[in-house]
């Protein structure tokens, strides 16, 4: 059967996408020198989705819709995960949110969630033997990963040694940079004559990236924890003991996470309850001193997440729920005609 124009079109479209989101990948994740903003990079991701949804024959086998991250930079040596560090799924509008939370009824109607502000840097895996910390990976393709390792001994908030942990423990958190250290690195680079960072995350990403380790620690990074690869024996029973466990453990975990109820005592749903907090949330975000672009919902129950299980590159029990771009305006105080 001939390709119709109608076809034709969609796969040139198809394709055309496809390729404005892998030089999007790679510019983010393997260059740290984002090319297009996070709303743009989404509305092009989900139209893809929605066209290889409309039209399966037309997708691609190696589409980036079920990609994570991107090809390793030159130079690191290379660490896999023994679990994969996966994406997570978006949501966007309210309607997005209540699907999500019926998806996790369909299978515990009395499950509990938890939030938490999705931070804006890089991902990191620590893997701990013995409670002694042997390697760092960043998420790389979601496979394999850079080994950051002499760069992450550099932090101070990622513990050298544990005490009390599992024999083998992998924990997973977000290097970021704090506004006023970002601020302060790049009056350091106009003073010295060198080349800025246009805003946080590239500067935290760019730093963690540096194949000489003595430069990552001349710049203030920070570590937030959320999650755990490969381990000898589960923390807890719950994502929420599980968080307070690795605070137990020595590390910074953010103090912003909440955990839901199906019902609150007020008769609110668990829907308007995450709706309300992920308004709170952005009001304040201005005011956290880090940069976040979401709030990531989970199912608190281990068990119930295990149930749910994943897709190719996100799990069923979890989603983030981003923000709308932020807004600025800039007084102008006044003109001068030269």
């Amino acid at each position: 059967m001939k390709d119709t124009p109608m076809s034709e079109a969609v796969s040139l479209e198809m394709k055309e996408i496809a390729q404005r989101l892998e030089a999007a990948n790679l510019a983010y994740h393997r260059d740290d020198a984002p090319e297009i903003d996070d709303a743009e990079y989404d509305a092009l991701k989900a139209r893809l989705l929605e066209l290889e949804a409309q039209h399966p024959d037309l997708k691609d086998a190696d589409t980036p819709t079920e990609k994570v991250g991107a090809p390793l930079a030159a130079g690191f040596g290379k660490i896999t995960h023994k679990i994969p560090m996966l994406s997570l799924g978006n949501a966007f509008e309210e309607d997005d949110v209540s699907r999500f939370v019926a998806q996790i009824r369909a299978v515990s109607r009395d499950a509990m969630l938890t939030a938490e502000p999705k931070i804006d840097g890089l991902s990191l895996a620590l893997r701990y033997e013995n409670g002694a910390l042997v390697s760092a990976a960043t998420r790389g393709d979601g496979a394999v990963g850079e080994d950051v390792t002499a760069n992450a001994r550099t932090i101070t908030d990622i513990p050298q040694r544990l005490t009390g942990a599992p024999e083998v423990l992998e924990v997973r958190g977000e290097v970021f940079m704090s506004h006023d250290d970002f601020e302060a690195l790049n009056a350091r680079a106009a003073k010295n004559g060198t080349k800025s960072f246009a805003n946080p995350r590239n500067a935290a990403a760019g730093s963690m990236r540096q194949l000489d380790a003595s430069i990552t620690a001349e710049r203030k990074l920070s570590f937030f924890a959320y999650a755990w690869g490969d381990m000898s024996e589960p923390l807890a029973a719950t994502q929420s003991e599980s968080i307070a466990r690795l605070a137990e453990l020595g590390f910074r975990v953010n103090p912003l996470m909440r955990r839901f109820q199906p019902v609150a005592e007020a008769g609110k749903s668990l829907v308007a309850q995450l709706i309300d907090y992920h308004k709170e949330v952005a009001l304040a975000r201005a005011e956290l001193g880090y940069d976040i672009d979401g709030i990531v919902y989970k199912v608190d129950d281990i068990a119930t997440q295990i149930a749910l299980g994943f897709r190719s590159t996100t799990p069923r029990w979890a989603v983030a729920h981003k923000f709308a771009a932020e807004r600025a305006w800039t007084r102008l105080e006044a003109i001068e005609i030269q």
